[in-house]
């Protein structure tokens, strides 16, 4: 029922920073970059409101978005990954019952890679927080960010110790002058052994990821079934001869693990918050 091929991707609020930036002046202004990730955060929730709006008569886009808002609360889900599902999914037959009438629910799978049994297992946040440390464990290094892709970008989910200029410069992923969108792409980990000399990068990502300390980088995808559901990369105060075959085969076993995780989130809890947006919205009526 989902189109896996149409991504789309939502906005979210990141980790609380942990200063400023470094050294050297910003290639691109702060300003900038607010007003930046303001528009593409709009960009991303309009297209979902504009659909519930239609489909469900709502008395504005307010009512709307106040739809997807308390939807997104009861679930404990983000409001840009909600919207982003809005808009994926193929909706609902003209003046059905429930969303999703068939539909079979599984449980989570196993996290035994993060030690994460039981009810922990079914957090969002906990299981991506515990992925980032398992990923900067391997990597040896206390640097490093998830991305999850939506909207056919990579969104920054959860990072540390990573500085307020990166966090708001790669809020969104667009292009592929990063190592991160070069591992989506080529769904493959990516290795930048040395940030300053590596071509990979523009210019202004490269002073983005120099001024926060980062000397190298390496990149996880997380996927499943041939999609890249996101991205773990850790980041590296000194440039890097490589990490070990133990190491990146460690690192494939926990992308792979997170990816089959999320593919579950998605098609199962998300899921569980539109059958419920559905039926909300039908009351309101």
């Amino acid at each position: 029922m989902i189109d896996e091929s149409q991504e789309t991707s939502r906005l979210l609020p990141v980790d609380p920073p942990t200063g400023g930036p470094r050294e050297g002046t910003p290639a691109v202004g702060t300003g900038a970059l607010e007003v930046r990730n303001r528009h593409l955060a709009r960009a991303a929730v309009e297209p979902a409101q504009q659909i519930l709006l239609r489909r469900y008569r709502l008395a504005s886009p307010t009512a709307a978005f106040e739809l997807l808002k308390q939807t997104s609360q009861r679930f404990n889900i983000r409001l840009h990954t909600l919207a982003d599902a809005v808009v994926r999914v193929a909706g609902p037959d003209t003046d059905a019952g429930p969303w999703f009438p068939r539909r079979a629910r599984f449980v989570a799978p196993a996290l035994s890679d993060l030690a994460l049994p039981g009810a922990g297992a079914q957090s969002h946040s906990l299981v991506l927080r515990t992925a980032l440390r398992r990923v900067l464990h391997i990597t040896e290094t206390d640097m490093g960010n998830v991305q999850l892709a939506e909207h056919g970008m990579l969104r920054l989910e959860k990072h540390t110790g990573l500085n307020r200029y990166f966090t708001d410069f790669f809020a969104f992923i667009q292009d592929s002058t990063t190592s991160c969108a070069q591992a989506a792409e080529q769904r493959q980990q990516v290795t930048v052994k040395d940030v300053e000399s590596a071509d990979i990068f523009d210019d202004d990502s490269r002073h983005a990821i120099l001024q926060a300390g980062s000397r190298a980088a390496h990149s996880l995808p997380l996927t499943s079934r041939g999609h890249v559901l996101g991205m773990i990369s850790s980041h590296h105060e000194q440039p890097l001869a490589g990490l070990s075959q133990t190491q990146l085969t460690a690192l494939e076993n926990t992308g792979a693990t997170v990816g089959r995780w999320l593919h579950w989130h998605r098609y199962t809890i998300v899921l569980d918050a539109l059958e419920d947006l559905h039926s909300s919205a039908h009351d309101q009526r």
